[in-house]
């Protein structure tokens, strides 16, 4: 099977890390791939890729245009990119790309997955122009793939004339499937509560401070730690020292090593607004790092199995927020059981032979041979 995969470039993002575990991953097992990042400014991955992909950027194929036409530049890339590769299957992430390979491949037999890789209802990556485009290209694809449940219900509402969705969870990094589970749930002294995430209003990581502001003082063993960076910072400190824990809060900025951080935790909790797809949640629990979560849209709920895995809370309840984090920071007992029980689930759920098995199904559905 040959697999045109588009991609807008390949920095450090989280869709830009699941295309390179798929594409690994199909060439892996023997189909061919070819990623073809969009960003005309993109000349290699920060990921790292098996020799077996073939990366080609979109800059590759383009040729002299006057500098106002960059759109034209793009879609004569793209289409010669499909002309030479001559996929049997073309997969597109994120809107602005998928739009551009709709418009740029329009009438080819082909059939044109196309991925949106945050929940498009509360997504703000998307201006009025994009969903104006979204909403009359999309049913040109034989497949709209979202991440969760959740955010395909609640797509085909905003999107009705769309019959074609499916849902493809993202895969456990093959990295982080290999490494032991966490060892220091059981810890009773020097306890850690781990959140990560851009500091933006979205993450509600004030809100997160003053929900442990309220039962630091009951567990005077436990520090919180949000790892990442954003314009919040300030705001966050600020929150911190209002509610009377500033040097029991510590922003240590970005984390190269985010799955060392998590191990060396002994509670995860998310608290966003919404989300696309919690990849920090799934790399939590997959470490077996007891969480608690809001339940906000989407991913959590399907995470968690309606909270049987991680505990699920109602989205801006602090009340609960708090009682949630005060019974998991109390018994050590309590958060060995509820990681061991999350790594397994998710592990078996999300592992990458099971998210290759839903990406073959559709596949078949629209009329590719899988070998």
């Amino acid at each position: 099977m040959k697999i045109l995969f588009f991609v807008g470039s390949m920095n450090a993002g989280g869709a830009e890390r699941v295309a390179a575990e798929l594409a690994n991953a199909w060439v892996q097992r023997g189909d061919e791939v070819c990623l073809a990042p969009t960003f005309l400014g993109t000349t290699d991955s920060f990921y790292d890729l098996d020799p077996q992909v073939q990366f080609r950027p979109l800059s590759q194929h383009i040729g002299w245009f006057p500098p106002g036409l960059t759109l034209l530049r793009k879609w004569r890339a793209i289409r010669k990119s499909y002309q030479d590769f001559q996929p049997d299957v073309v997969v597109s992430f994120l809107t602005n790309v998928n739009v551009n390979v709709l418009v740029a491949l329009k009438g080819v037999a082909t059939p044109i997955l196309v991925c949106e890789r945050t929940n498009p209802v509360f997504s703000q990556s998307a201006d009025k122009r994009l969903k104006k485009l979204r909403s009359k290209l999309y049913p040109r694809a034989a497949k709209v793939v979202l991440q969760t449940q959740d955010a395909a219900e609640a797509f085909v509402k905003l999107e009705p004339q769309l019959q074609d969705i499916a849902v493809i969870p993202n895969p456990i990094a093959a990295d982080l499937a290999q490494l032991p589970l966490a060892t220091h749930v059981e810890k009773t002294q020097d306890c850690q509560l781990v959140a990560m995430g851009r500091l933006v209003p979205a993450k509600q990581f004030q809100q997160l401070i003053q929900a442990f502001a309220m039962v630091a003082e009951q567990y005077p063993e436990w520090t919180l730690h949000i790892y990442g960076e954003g314009p919040e910072r300030d705001k966050l400190e600020q929150r911190a020292e209002l509610a009377g824990v500033k040097d029991r809060v510590f922003l240590p900025g970005k984390t190269t090593t985010p799955w060392q951080s998590l191990a060396e935790a002994q509670l995860f909790v998310l608290t966003s607004a919404y989300e696309g797809f919690p990849n920090v949640l799934l790399e939590a629990m997959t470490l077996g790092l007891p969480c608690v979560t809001v339940d906000c849209p989407s991913g959590p709920k399907e995470l968690s199995q309606n909270g049987h895995d991680a505990v699920l809370v109602p989205l801006d309840d602090p009340a609960a927020l708090e009682q949630a984090l005060s019974e998991l920071m109390s018994d050590s007992r309590l958060r060995g059981l509820l990681g061991q029980r999350a790594a397994v689930s998710v592990r078996e759920r999300f592992g990458m032979e099971q998210v290759l098995e839903q990406w073959d199904q559709v596949f078949e559905q629209v009329g590719v041979k899988v070998q």
